[in-house]
């Protein structure tokens, strides 16, 4: 079943959208939140969560592409599952992982101010996305989109991790060059 079939399938709210969008996005899902969680018992809850979020959301919403939709919405649910499992450590800290390490790249929250320069700062992270090789750019979105590991990543490119680890730190060098080319980091 094609992604427009399962959306249409939500807003006439038939619970077969569920198990259509499990059948062909929930390895994807998973995937997804493991990388974030390290758990596969975490990451099977945050599939659930998710699927339950999409059954609530759609309708109103209507997504243009029924799996960037989804990654977004796992995100926000492992971040989420990660804050409460951290809460409940009393006070120890979620573990972001490559979240953390693209974090020296960007502007901090409080020069994001308005949603416009959020909008101005995907634009501008897009433009840059689009000036790198095709590898490079799968490389970077594979990992601080997807959050996939290090090792994973060495692996699919058949090289150390330790060039991987280098490859990407030269990628956020470059992003934060391009950044404050732009103005857009202060």
């Amino acid at each position: 079943m094609n992604d427009r079939e399962i959306i249409a399938l939500f807003l006439e709210r038939n619970e077969q959208a569920i198990a259509e969008t499990k059948a062909k996005y929930g390895s994807f899902c998973r995937a997804v939140a493991r990388n974030m969680l390290r758990s596969a018992e975490d990451a099977e809850e945050c599939v659930s969560d998710v699927l339950l979020i999409l059954w609530n959301n759609i309708p109103p919403e209507q997504p243009r592409s029924l799996k960037a939709y989804i990654a977004a919405v796992t995100k926000r649910c492992a971040l989420s599952l990660l804050e409460k499992k951290s809460a409940a450590k009393r006070g120890g800290a979620a573990e972001t992982g490559s979240l953390d390490e693209l974090a020296a790249c960007l502007p901090s929250k409080e020069n994001v101010e308005h949603e416009a320069d959020a909008k101005e700062l995907a634009r501008l992270i897009n433009e840059w996305l689009g000036l790198l090789p095709a590898e490079d750019r799968v490389l970077f979105i594979r990992r601080y989109r997807f959050e996939d590991g290090i090792a994973e990543l060495a692996e699919k490119r058949g090289e150390p991790a330790q060039k991987t680890v280098r490859k990407l730190f030269a990628l956020r060098k470059k992003l934060k060059r391009f950044l404050e080319k732009e103005g857009f980091w202060v």
